[in-house]
């Protein structure tokens, strides 16, 4: 993690779900960060969606699929977090960000789930 990085809106990130209870993810995954710069910085927190690459999600109508270098990652958008970023040693992912549409997906599935516009 470089000196004074902050996640944005459409980064992957990786960061540790622990401690998790019941069906939630647990340990270190992938999150798409829904919340922006400024927000995360200046609380420490970022808001997202898990990540993961397991094909049990291929059939989940809540989880958007894209592909890159080969492999499946599904973004769980019936699944929103927020976490202290710092505290749970968030760190860029190398494939930097999401397809600009599957952040668009994904946005447009949440509001389906809760229905804010």
């Amino acid at each position: 993690m470089r000196s004074g990085w902050v996640p944005e809106r459409g980064d992957m990130i990786w960061i540790d779900f622990n401690p998790q209870t019941g069906r939630e993810m647990r340990d270190e995954h992938p999150m798409l960060v829904l919340s922006g710069r400024a927000f995360n910085e200046r609380t420490g927190i970022v808001i997202g969606f898990p990540m993961t690459s397991s094909d049990s999600n291929a059939t989940n109508p809540f989880a958007i699929s894209f592909q890159k270098g080969g492999k499946t990652s599904y973004v769980l958008t019936h699944q929103p977090k927020s976490f202290d970023w710092r505290r749970r040693h968030a760190r860029a992912h190398p494939w930097k960000q999401v397809p600009e549409n599957v952040f668009t997906v994904a946005c447009a599935s949440l509001n389906q789930i809760i229905a804010l516009a």
